[in-house]
């Protein structure tokens, strides 16, 4: 796939977490060829916990694993290196425990990229304390590397769209088509179930839902068409049980999917019910773009 149509660098950096992880190096390459398509730096963060660890643990022990997160720094920054040669890479070993750690590493015109699970847990759990923790939190997107494609391999981005609000953060999901060569499918849903309940219909009342929301879908797709020219741009509308089902099934034939997270930082803030449900069990890798509101999707 090309990247022609790319052209500006995007501001800000990737920063990737790793901990030796399988999942991590995936999550690894994936950041370095996001970054290497946009020409930002990569900052490889490896966090150590060594601030609760020094609490109970002894010298030699704190040192030890100090001694190994660099190993593990070293290791991924050269295979990736390796992989791109002309990326501009740093390394961050940091004492503090993940999840802070990279909310921390990145600023606000920066991404943060993460595997699906790490080291710690049970191979039967499908995402990791991490991975969730960081999307829950985070001011700037995230993407959760899962399924088996590479970052060239996507070929088409699809954007999980409720609304006209979503405008704000769909620009993210067609800078990620733009950048390589790939479509843009925005995709509605239209629940069965709420019909359902509805006992008593205005005549008429779902055909006038159903005009108002293509006609969303439309004026969102001409928007993005008029901001990225030559970016092939698509819309839906499925009708499911629900969102969470019809997006995961969505993301069996598509590279990324995006959607639009939450940005409310209050005790017990969330990524949302669908966010959530595609974290768990999504075939691609998902993008949370955070919302200048703090409504959920549902």
């Amino acid at each position: 796939m090309s990247t022609e149509t790319f052209r500006t660098a995007r501001p800000g950096q990737v920063v990737v977490g790793i901990d030796g992880s399988a999942h991590a190096r995936s999550a690894a390459l994936w950041a370095a060829a996001q970054a290497d398509a946009c020409r930002q730096r990569l900052c490889v963060l490896y966090a150590a916990d060594l601030d609760r660890l020094s609490r109970f643990a002894s010298f030699q022990t704190v040192e030890s694993v100090r001694e190994k997160a660099r190993e593990r720094l070293s290791e991924t920054a050269e295979a990736v290196q390796e992989r791109f040669p002309s990326l501009d890479i740093a390394r961050q070993l940091s004492r503090g425990e993940p999840v802070w750690a990279l909310h921390e590493a990145a600023g606000p015109r920066d991404s943060i990229v993460v595997g699906s699970r790490g080291r710690g847990g049970f191979s039967a759990l499908m995402l990791g304390s991490v991975s969730l923790g960081v999307t829950a939190g985070a001011t700037v997107p995230v993407v959760v590397v899962r399924g088996a494609s590479t970052w060239s391999e996507v070929e088409s981005v699809t954007a999980a769209v409720r609304g006209a609000t979503d405008g704000e953060w769909l620009e993210t999901a067609a800078q990620e088509a733009q950048i390589r060569g790939a479509n843009l499918r925005l995709l509605g849903v239209r629940s069965i179930l709420a019909r359902a309940v509805d006992t008593t219909p205005l005549p008429g009342a779902d055909e006038g839902a159903d005009r108002r929301n293509e006609q969303q879908m439309q004026d969102l797709a001409a928007g993005v068409r008029q901001r990225f020219p030559g970016t092939t741009v698509s819309t839906e509308v499925v009708t499911g049980r629900s969102a969470a089902a019809v997006l995961v099934e969505a993301s069996r034939h598509c590279g990324l999917i995006v959607l639009g997270g939450r940005r409310d930082l209050g005790v017990g803030a969330g990524p949302g019910r669908l966010a959530h449900a595609l974290l768990h069990h999504s075939h691609c890798p998902v993008e949370i773009v955070p919302r200048s509101v703090t409504e959920e999707v549902t």
